[in-house]
């Protein structure tokens, strides 16, 4: 049996969250969150709902689609709140995604600062990283970012 303090009406959920309420009700609309319907209506979101709504915020920010979002928090537990070892879980599966990122992210500042401290400004005239405009058979785009980040000796 659920007691009075442990729902909340979406407004104090958006005060405790930082966000909208028209947010919270898009979250609804997207799947990410299941308020339940008082008798009046009103959406009332369980206490737990904080973190939940907390989490697909930071996950957003960190550059997380909301399908990506929503595949984690479906395997979240609904009608309870989430344990430790249930954010574990998704902390995990996260973590690989941003080591990734957090791997491409430094690839790119060191070599935007070797590109600009050797000031010829141009992929097709670095002798440094692109002899010979030799990248471009690795196809279109930033190849030496996106690629695995280390010079290749075919380069």
């Amino acid at each position: 049996m659920r007691r009075a303090g442990d729902m909340l009406p979406i407004g104090k959920i958006a005060r405790r969250t930082g966000l909208a309420v028209s947010a919270i009700r898009y979250y609804e609309t997207e799947g990410l969150v299941h308020p339940i319907r008082s008798a009046a209506g009103q959406r009332q979101f369980r206490r737990s709902d904080i973190r939940r709504i907390s989490f697909i915020k930071i996950a957003q920010e960190l550059g997380f689609s909301l399908t990506d979002i929503r595949g984690e928090m479906e395997k979240l537990p609904e009608g309870r709140t989430p344990t430790t070892s249930d954010w574990e879980q998704i902390s995990r599966r996260f973590r690989d995604e941003l080591d990734q990122r957090i791997d491409q992210l430094q690839r790119t500042r060191d070599r935007l600062d070797g590109c600009i401290g050797c000031g010829c400004l141009s992929l097709k005239a670095c002798s440094l990283y692109n002899p010979d405009d030799t990248v471009r058979e690795k196809g279109a785009g930033p190849r030496l970012i996106l690629d695995d980040g280390q010079k290749s000796e075919e380069v």
